[in-house]
């Protein structure tokens, strides 16, 4: 647990741009896992779910930053 708190905390260093960058970096990211998992299984398949979740956590303090503004 404390992984995603390390995690939660590092994000509000962050800002707007560099969010917006990791956002689209993790994305593509996940894009090749997931063609990767289609052609043969990953060794780890919950990485996938792992990945989005951290997706939606970039993309949700990137809304409260904007809000903020």
């Amino acid at each position: 647990m404390s992984k995603k708190i390390d995690f939660l905390k590092s994000l509000t260093a962050l800002n707007v741009q560099d969010l917006k960058a990791r956002i689209s970096e993790d994305e593509q990211r996940l894009k090749k896992l997931q063609f990767a998992h289609g052609i043969s299984p990953l060794e780890n398949p919950m990485s996938l779910r792992d990945l989005r979740r951290e997706i939606a956590r970039l993309k949700t303090e990137l809304k409260k930053k904007e809000l903020s503004a």
